[in-house]
């Protein structure tokens, strides 16, 4: 039932609803995930089962010295208070490290960093801090949706490029020249891509750079999963003249099993940084101080623990091959990330067919490619983030259907 209100004003009867949603709400409907999980979590209670790989949340615990590190921290009674809104000098210093060990890139800690409560808050924020209403931004089609939807809640005018499969999943940079670039003034880039698993190259980069720069256009790019199946983690950072047009956002939610701890970080100039802060600043506080300090032990973990991270991921990725291969996808084996992208036969119109008779002739949910934007909607992405258990017994519904 809708509520209503009348206010005499000037003589006159105004009648408006109570609590009316905000006109930038206009057209961003509610994550697709968040409506899928209540349709398995109704299948569940009526006995079905799902095995659900759709969502890339890790299902490994992170080391047990970062949980050991959290732990005996907050058991101190000094640790609960109020946290600089640049965050902890520990972690700023930990992830300026972590930077230059992996990445071969100098960040000052206390000028080119600002940890985020999750790289997801970071994309509200860059598009609060920058974009007016009519600006314009470049999006990647396909994408992660969070993309489009943060930069319609800030008022941009979405300019979606097409990424393909022809082009290695990279952006067409003589079609982008083609578009009306005038009023852009963000582009996010997103690389080892999500969902297509595409590496970077070298040559792609110093493109991207170059264009940055002739079209004043700030990159955004976001780097959470460089660390996961990949043996060459990359910073855009890295690039020369980066900086001048870059600013880069990372995760530990991936690389470091911590989803579900929210830290995360942002890394450009100094200038970049204070911007966004001052934006960032008005919205949340530092987070919890023991969280920082758990996640900065967890940057100065070496290469035996992604090692071992990937040995795991490694062994369900060749299970979800055998899976898509019962479904008769498509698909290349040199993928990075969480997931694995693959085409989907002709005889389905669309990837949310296939997922669909997945999920009500098997009880198995994958997730189709068209939530990322149409450019995706002839494939369908599976998770790596469940057992070799379960995925065997996905398999075998699917064998048996």
């Amino acid at each position: 039932m809708e509520n209503k209100i009348e206010n005499n004003v000037s003589g006159k009867s105004v009648s408006r609803s109570v609590g009316g949603v905000a006109d930038r709400l206009s057209g961003i409907e509610e994550y697709y995930f968040s409506t899928k999980l209540r349709q398995i979590d109704e299948m569940n209670k009526a006995g079905k089962n799902v095995i659900n790989l759709g969502i890339g949340s890790p299902d490994l615990p992170p080391h047990p010295d970062v949980i050991k590190t959290l732990s005996e921290e907050a058991e101190k009674r000094n640790q609960h208070g109020y946290q600089n809104y640049k965050g902890s000098p520990v972690l700023r210093n930990a992830i300026a490290k972590w930077y230059k060990r992996w990445y071969d890139v100098d960040l000052n800690p206390d000028a080119e960093i600002l940890p985020l409560i999750g790289s997801k808050e970071g994309i509200m924020h860059i598009c609060m801090t920058y974009i007016n209403p009519g600006d314009s931004v470049l999006i990647p089609n396909p994408g992660y949706p969070t993309y489009r939807s943060a930069a319609k809640i800030a008022g941009a005018n979405v300019q979606p490029y097409t990424l393909k499969g022809e082009n290695k999943w990279c952006p067409d940079f003589a079609e982008l020249e083609k578009q009306d670039l005038d009023n852009v003034k963000l582009m996010f880039v997103n690389y080892p891509q999500m969902p297509t698993g595409q590496l970077p190259t070298n040559e792609m980069f110093t493109e991207l750079i170059s264009f940055a720069k002739k079209h004043q256009v700030l990159i955004v790019h976001d780097n959470p999963y460089s660390f996961i199946l990949n043996d060459h983690p990359m910073s855009l950072l890295s690039f020369e003249g980066a900086k001048d047009v870059v600013i880069e956002l990372n995760s530990f939610s991936k690389s470091h099993n911590m989803a579900g701890w929210r830290v995360g970080m942002l890394c450009g100039a100094k200038e970049r940084i204070e911007e966004v802060l001052r934006f960032k600043s008005n919205m949340d506080s530092g987070m919890f101080l023991p969280l920082q300090l758990a996640a900065a032990k967890a940057l100065e973990l070496g290469q035996d623990w992604y090692d071992s991270v990937n040995a795991v991921y490694k062994k369900r990725r060749e299970k979800v091959f055998e899976l898509l291969d019962l479904l008769k996808c498509a698909y290349n084996k040199n993928q990075a990330g969480l997931f694995v992208w693959a085409a989907i036969p002709g005889n389905y119109k669309d990837g949310y067919e296939l997922s669909d008779k997945v999920l009500n002739d098997c009880n198995v949910f994958i997730t189709p490619g068209g939530i990322f934007g149409d450019a995706g909607n002839k494939y369908i992405r599976v998770s790596l983030c469940a057992t070799a258990e379960k995925l065997d017994e996905a398999i075998t519904r699917i064998k048996i259907r």
